[in-house]
């Protein structure tokens, strides 16, 4: 799922206040903290969608036999993304 830039800000809102709320961080400057967190789900996402268009690209091999019906493109998707992930240790879900 594809997240805008303020569903992004919102959840890093919610997830520093709950964890100052709750006691679980202390924070001077709680809105450097949320920046942060945004920053760091901004380039996961980011990191995701290159890694996606790299399964693109490797599938545009395989146009003759998706297009034959021979292989299932969303199956041989998935199961290069999660190849292509472990191998750079990323998690994806």
């Amino acid at each position: 799922m594809r997240l805008t830039r303020d569903q992004v800000e919102a959840m890093s809102q919610k997830i520093i206040r709950g964890l100052i709320r709750d006691e679980v961080i202390t924070a001077d400057r709680p809105e450097a903290a949320i920046d942060l967190l945004a920053h760091v789900f901004t380039a996961d996402l980011a990191a995701e969608d290159r890694l996606n268009e790299e399964v693109h690209e490797l599938l545009k091999n395989y146009s003759e036999e998706i297009s034959r019906g021979m292989v299932n493109y969303q199956e041989l998707f998935r199961k290069v993304k999660s190849k292509l992930a472990r191998d750079r240790k990323m998690v994806i879900s």
